[in-house]
């Protein structure tokens, strides 16, 4: 089971999220919701590099099944907006996948 966490400040922004484990619904290479959660998280990752010109902090491990990515520090307000929304998006397409595929996903935030 793929588990995610969003963790937020006291105002309620992301500021980091924390995705962990595996979904194994199908054969590797195979398997629709490591695809989607894959391509909705890393599309957000990648959004917020190109749109708002903002490196995420992120961590990977080898063996993939692990992914944190954390805001940087010292965004100038309207830069924080931006990705903030971004990453909200990114949770909402989640929450998508988990309605259909709850077996395979679990997400706290």
């Amino acid at each position: 089971m793929i588990h995610v966490t969003f963790n937020r400040n006291d105002d309620g922004t992301i500021h980091t999220f924390t995705m962990k484990g595996h979904a194994e619904s199908g054969p590797y290479g195979y398997d629709l919701v490591c695809a989607g959660v894959s391509a909705v998280s890393f599309g957000a990752v990648n959004a917020i590099a190109d749109l708002c010109d903002t490196k995420m902090m992120v961590e990977t491990k080898d063996d993939g099944g692990f992914l944190r990515c954390r805001v940087p520090n010292g965004l100038n307000h309207d830069t924080f907006e931006k990705v903030q929304l971004l990453l909200n998006g990114m949770l909402v397409s989640l929450k998508t996948i988990e309605d259909q595929y709850s077996q395979f996903i679990r997400i706290d935030s």
